[in-house]
């Protein structure tokens, strides 16, 4: 089981969660987000000033899109990008997600930091708490498909 730490101080516009799993993270459309949602990767363009773009489908076949910028390179140290929902447009955020090998463990940590503390605590009230645990899980049950642990 991963251990995950999730803060979001008072009145700071960040959101910081932190996940240590049992193998190195992979294969991003099988467990990021939750359960019901389905996700697909419209476009990735994976270098400096490159655009992404995701869709996620639930059960009642409503679409969700979201999409961004890379700044910087990603590469196996890290990730920073723009995040921006089309159901809020405007309301961008930036993420950074850095990944440390920890002998046979990954620690992943992704640092949000939002337009305002209320756009922060917003997100949290939509259940984005519970959806990065669901998240977190599926890539454990995906990991224990992939990667026998001893």
């Amino acid at each position: 089981m991963a251990t995950t730490q999730i803060t979001a101080e008072p009145a700071v516009p960040q959101l910081i969660v932190a996940a240590e799993f049992a193998a190195p993270p992979d294969l991003l459309a099988q467990w990021l987000g939750p359960r019901g949602l389905t996700l697909t990767i419209d476009h990735i363009d994976a270098r400096h000033g490159g655009t992404w773009r995701c869709t996620g489908s639930d059960a009642d076949g409503n679409k969700h899109f979201f999409h961004g910028v890379f700044h910087g390179t990603p590469s196996p140290d890290g990730i920073v990008r723009t995040v921006e929902f089309d159901g809020m447009p405007g309301r961008v955020c930036l993420e950074e997600v850095t990944f440390s090998e920890r002998g046979q463990t990954t620690l992943v940590t992704q640092s949000t930091v939002y337009q305002s503390a209320q756009d922060r605590d917003q997100a949290l009230y939509y259940d984005m708490g519970e959806d990065i645990y669901e998240s977190i899980e599926r890539l454990e049950q995906l990991l224990a498909r992939l990667v026998p642990v001893s």
